[in-house]
């Protein structure tokens, strides 16, 4: 075998036995184990609002599981199977990926359990909107991939060449782009937090905004070569009572360098809730610090 077959190979015989089929009452996708001790992870899409259900590893061996915590924003959800799952799969951190680096996608599409396709990194920082009753929410940073993904992928592992997985596949958006949800610091938080409440808090600013570049003498001022430019307000949300503005640079927030909208996703969990928030920006030319007071996000 050439190179590239020997490393899809490794990959797909490290991770597939770490993959399970699921089915609920009303469909089905995969999951990936992620701790030994029987936890999965999988998309919110993939269970509903379903309690239980069934998986099936690559061994054909089978349990029942119970679902622990959902969120839909983050389109991500964790399961827990009594008994008789196999060890965790691996994570891997998916801010080190580049564009054109190979992924390996592991799952059960069209209920086809341990299927194994291969393809790169076609993108990265993509965003997908996510079902809600909520108009204008969004995954950030989605990994976009040309490994060829079907109904049923959906919940499954996208593996580097390093057998780590690094994403958890989430979407068709058409013949050969698939998307997944990153594995990186943001999302562990998430997981972690759906595996020991059940449930993800968000603080809430109101604010939409887009990655931009800063004008030089600011970046060889501050170090830093980007920001979020915000170009929406929600009237009346936090961010308008603290005096933000559409066209603002955002710099920093809770005095931490913000170059994307992920950056700022990172400081807006539980702990933000109504507590003083100090955000900085860049408006006509000068810094401006104001501080917000981010309140929780409204579920679905």
């Amino acid at each position: 075998m050439d190179a590239y077959s020997r490393t899809v190979v490794a990959v797909a015989a490290a991770v597939t036995p770490h993959v399970a089929s699921v089915r609920t009452r009303r469909g089905g996708g995969s999951a990936v184990v992620f701790t030994d001790d029987g936890a999965l992870l999988t998309n919110a899409h993939v269970v509903g609002d379903a309690l239980r259900g069934e998986a099936v590893f690559a061994d054909g061996s089978e349990a029942r599981f119970e679902v622990v915590g959902v969120d839909p924003l983050s389109d991500l959800a964790v399961l827990r199977v009594r008994g008789g799952a196999p060890g965790a799969a691996p994570l891997g951190d998916a801010d080190h990926l580049v564009v054109g680096q190979l992924v390996v996608a592991v799952g059960s599409p069209l209920g086809l359990a341990g299927s194994v396709t291969a393809g790169v990194v076609s993108a990265l920082g993509r965003a997908v909107p996510v079902a809600s009753r909520r108009a204008g929410r969004v995954i950030e940073d989605v990994i976009q991939t040309d490994a060829a993904l079907n109904p049923g992928n959906s919940g499954g592992a996208l593996a580097n060449s390093a057998a780590r997985v690094v994403g958890i596949n989430t979407a068709v958006a058409g013949i050969g782009l698939g998307l997944a949800i990153p594995i990186n610091r943001t999302t562990r938080r998430i997981i972690t937090t759906l595996l020991h409440e059940g449930r993800v808090r968000r603080a809430y600013l109101g604010l939409v905004g887009v990655p931009a570049p800063l004008p030089a003498p600011v970046a060889a001022r501050t170090g830093q070569d980007a920001g979020v430019r915000i170009v929406d307000i929600v009237r009346g949300g936090p961010a308008e009572q603290a005096g933000l503005r559409r066209g603002d640079l955002v710099l920093s927030v809770a005095r931490a360098e913000v170059r994307d909208a992920q950056g700022i996703q990172r400081q807006l969990f539980d702990d933000a809730i109504g507590r003083s928030l100090p955000v900085t920006v860049l408006r006509t030319g000068a810094m401006v610090d104001v501080i917000a007071v981010p309140i929780e996000l409204p579920g679905d």
